[in-house]
């Protein structure tokens, strides 16, 4: 019996330790770090060497999305600085460097698969990494019966956060949520979340990748995520 009650308060601490705000309240610049899961179809690259995580960089209405692999300096960027009307997604495959530049009010590439989401917000909440996150339940047009949880939260101060993201309607920043790319599904959780000094000049077109078109760099998305 004893060694039970242990295993139980190891694992209430455990989870209670999963999930680090070292940020305070209504911060406006900072980073939150998620986790990410695979379901579906996806690359044949073996997943112990996928991206793992996500790093979302924020201050005041600007974010920087940032899913790099650990193999090769590989992975997907998305920028959107407002004020400058930079709407980018980088990608990078090895020596090859790669950009669109969407227009205001475009969504970002890679996420033709996410058309036609019904958003539904519910009364429900949680807390995640010391933040009080509202529920919705989102629902895509080839399967209306799957229904997916996202959560997100206001105690985080940015301004329009998803405003090229499918989540454009959602207004807060995006603590648990889904991806739909091709035919995988990304699920994401943060894990951490930090106050730090960002220096503006991380949400500045970035030098030496080539521009090409959205169709192209859409093309790429589908290949690194869902062959």
């Amino acid at each position: 019996m004893r060694f039970i009650y242990g295993l139980l308060v190891v694992a209430v601490f455990a989870a209670a330790g999963s999930c680090k705000n070292k940020s305070g309240s209504d911060i406006s610049e900072g980073e939150i770090h998620y986790s990410i899961t695979y379901n579906g179809h996806t690359s044949p690259v073996p997943r112990e060497i996928m991206p793992k995580d996500l790093i979302v960089t924020f201050k005041e209405d600007n974010m920087l999305f940032e899913i790099i692999s650990p193999f090769g300096n590989s992975g997907i960027v998305n920028l959107s600085n407002p004020s400058e009307e930079i709407f980018d997604t980088y990608i990078s495959i090895f020596t090859l460097k790669y950009f669109y530049a969407a227009e205001p009010g475009e969504i970002h590439p890679g996420f033709d698969a996410m058309q036609g989401m019904e958003i539904r917000k519910t009364d429900s909440t949680r807390e995640i990494c010391g933040y009080l996150c509202k529920n919705a339940r989102v629902s895509f047009p080839a399967d209306r019966s799957k229904v997916y949880d996202i959560w997100y939260t206001t105690g985080i101060d940015v301004e329009n956060p998803n405003i090229s993201t499918p989540y454009r309607d959602i207004d807060g920043v995006l603590m648990s949520f889904v991806f739909i790319i091709g035919r995988s599904e990304l699920h994401f959780m943060a894990e951490n979340v930090y106050s730090k000094t960002i220096d503006d000049d991380r949400f500045s077109r970035r030098e030496k990748f080539s521009r090409i078109s959205r169709d192209d760099i859409n093309r790429f998305i589908s290949r690194m995520i869902s062959l």
